[in-house]
């Protein structure tokens, strides 16, 4: 178990280092583009490009990266796993001309919807440029993720924030002090990192139509379509909801806490990346169930303790900040176990992604994306950001439940739902009380007091017993 936890470790904390590193760059782009950009107007149409564009990544990968994860390991030898990488490379770069072609008959009328203007309609085509090159890049990078080329991956990705911001701050500084200077930045830095990389890009870029292949995986990709399309109501519509009942500062300051609480994403992320290829690669193994039990519970509670952390440490954080800003503090941790529900949903789902049976996912998520949106009917307008926070927290928790429930059923992990169900509600108890003692004193022992009462509660379900060697 050592040896494998080891690796699992050692590929996790270059990921989190990946992660981090850009994770500082945006953050140091950010004062930049607000000393250049001083009506807040601008950056919330670069927002609002961002997040279409988001969407139309979600429609590009089509659910081919699990796909790809599933054949690339279940087939050993090299020429048949060169053939389901250039099929997915072919089948990406295609949805992507699709778009671009269906953008060039309807842009103007996407713009002025957006935007209420057509001016924008040059921004969306230099963002289908970098969008284009990133799909090859982002292949690229996947697949030496799966050969666990985990130092490369994370050098070209930091890399390639890093290019982003030197050439968006040398354009909008002295060349071109606009929007389009922004996103040519980021056209000309993922430009660069295709010549880096442009070996392997070469071997997988070639087309190949092959229709065997591609039906295998669409059959495993298609069903997890609808949960992308899930995942992006259940981070949106609590937010629309919010603009539509409450006041435009209250959207802004759970904006303000989201951001804040992807912080969480500096501890899932790498285990996130590692976890894939590392999983797929114990798929035959006999001990593997045993194994991954404990991985099940190391990564619940560090989760936990993460979040714990996050709730007590963040006052002091976001106080630092304008006195506009300062309430967000509390909602940052509850939002972050939102975040790592997201995440840890991925880590529970082996038996799923094993099987093939990824319908399951979109199931899931469909049924927490209806929640969301109904509960956010129903909540926000009484409880405000609170009630924002529960209609994004809740489907999470429903989602990861069902998921866990059926992938269970298909690939049986040791792992008891009960201790899990059990951690998750204390740990939603326990962020909300330290915020709930926050808001009355900033320095109550009390917090403390809440920190052991977790540890206390976690112990009485003997969650340890998932660290002891097991014959």
């Amino acid at each position: 178990m050592f040896s494998q936890l080891k690796r699992l470790g050692a590929d996790s904390l270059l990921y989190a280092f990946m992660n981090v590193g850009t994770k500082l760059i945006a953050f140091a782009l950010f004062p930049f583009y607000t000393h250049y950009f001083p009506d807040p107007a601008e950056m919330g149409v670069l927002g609002l490009i961002d997040r279409n564009f988001n969407l139309l990544t979600f429609l590009v990968i089509f659910g081919t990266d699990s796909a790809l994860a599933f054949y690339y390991f279940e087939y050993k030898d090299k020429e048949t796993r060169e053939k389901y990488v250039r099929s997915v490379m072919t089948f990406r770069l295609t949805i992507v001309l699709i778009l671009l072609l269906v953008f060039f008959a309807g842009g103007d009328w996407l713009s002025t919807l957006l935007f209420n203007s057509t001016k924008y309609t040059f921004l969306f085509y230099i963002a289908f440029g970098t969008l284009f090159l990133d799909t090859i890049i982002s292949l690229v990078l996947t697949i030496l993720r799966y050969e666990f080329k985990t130092k490369r991956v994370v050098l070209t990705t930091v890399a390639k924030m890093l290019l982003t911001a030197i050439f968006s701050m040398l354009i909008i500084a002295f060349i071109w002090t606009s929007l389009e200077g922004v996103l040519i930045g980021r056209l000309i830095s993922v430009a660069i990192i295709m010549l880096v990389i442009i070996k392997p890009v070469s071997v997988y870029i070639r087309p190949l139509f092959d229709w065997e292949i591609l039906k295998k995986i669409l059959i495993y990709a298609t069903p997890l379509v609808p949960a992308s399309l899930a995942f992006y109501v259940i981070s949106n519509a609590n937010i629309f909801l919010l603009n539509e009942y409450s006041t435009k500062i209250n959207v802004g300051i759970y904006e303000s806490a989201t951001k804040f609480a992807t912080f969480i994403t500096l501890l899932t992320t790498g285990i996130q990346l590692a976890w894939r290829p590392f999983s797929m690669s114990m798929k035959d193994k006999e001990s593997s169930p045993k194994l991954f039990s404990s991985f099940y519970a190391i990564i619940l509670l560090a989760g936990c303790f993460g979040v714990l952390t996050l709730a007590t440490i963040m006052p002091f954080v976001v106080l630092m900040l304008s006195e506009n800003y300062q309430s967000a503090y509390a909602y940052v941790a509850p939002i972050s176990i939102a975040t790592f529900l997201n995440f840890y949903y991925l880590i529970v789902s082996t038996g799923i992604f094993y099987s093939k049976q990824t319908k399951h996912v979109s199931i899931a998520f469909g049924i927490a994306a209806i929640i969301s949106i109904v509960l956010g009917i129903v909540v926000i307008p009484m409880y405000d950001i609170w009630g924002a926070v529960i209609a994004y927290v809740v489907p999470y928790c429903v989602a990861l439940f069902l998921v866990f429930r059926k992938s269970q059923k298909l690939y049986y992990v040791p792992f008891s739902g009960f201790k899990m169900a059990w951690t998750i509600f204390w740990l939603i108890a326990a962020t909300v009380s330290i915020v709930y003692i926050q808001v009355k004193d900033l320095n109550s022992w009390l917090i403390a007091g809440v920190w052991i009462g977790f540890i206390v509660l976690i112990l009485l379900i003997r969650m340890d017993k998932y660290f002891v060697k097991r014959k």
